[in-house]
């Protein structure tokens, strides 16, 4: 039986060797379509690293966002750089890590969000995320600009208890360098 081990780890608490073998996953799980602004933007939060063996196999990771919505600003726990290793795949193991960031936004945050790639999104709708049906939108430095290309792949999660948002209205992101979202 392999040793399975979860940590949970805020960015500041990872050392140079962890961001590196961290990257190393990001981008092998990602066939190399993961950037350093993609990597930018996985960092800041609470990461959920999962190891078999010493080795690390899935990562996930939670960074506050601010989301317009409804005239209000909400605190939102935004899930980035879900992956798991090639290998490894198939055995719940990305359950696992969405399991421990679901915790820390349900204690932390209004709401969740992310987006998703056609191949992530059946992971994230069969834990209850659902796929954003309104307009997607960010602050820019120009000022409100719609990001069409984000609508249909953008999902949301409330926590147990949590508010209720109009699914067909407008949620507007903070800006960041590189994708907005």
């Amino acid at each position: 039986m392999t040793d399975t081990r979860t940590e949970l780890v805020h960015t500041s608490q990872l050392g140079s060797g962890a961001l590196a073998e961290i990257r190393g996953l990001l981008g092998a799980a990602f066939d190399g379509d993961f950037g350093e602004e993609d990597f930018e933007h996985a960092l800041g939060g609470m990461h959920l690293l999962v190891r078999e063996g010493g080795e690390l196999v899935a990562h996930g990771s939670v960074v506050q966002r601010r989301v317009l919505h409804g005239g209000r600003a909400l605190r939102t726990g935004y899930v980035e750089a879900v992956a798991v290793r090639a290998d490894h795949r198939r055995r719940g193991l990305g359950g696992r890590v969405m399991g421990g960031l679901e915790r820390i936004i349900a204690g932390a945050y209004v709401l969740g969000a992310l987006s998703a790639s056609e191949a992530g999104a059946a992971l994230y709708r069969g834990r209850g995320w659902l796929a954003w049906g309104g307009r997607i939108g960010a602050l820019s430095p120009e000022g409100l600009v719609r990001l069409p290309e984000e609508e249909g792949s953008t999902y949301v999660w409330l926590p147990p208890g949590g508010g209720r948002l109009d699914l067909a209205g407008r949620l507007d992101f903070d800006w960041r360098d590189g994708d907005v979202l």
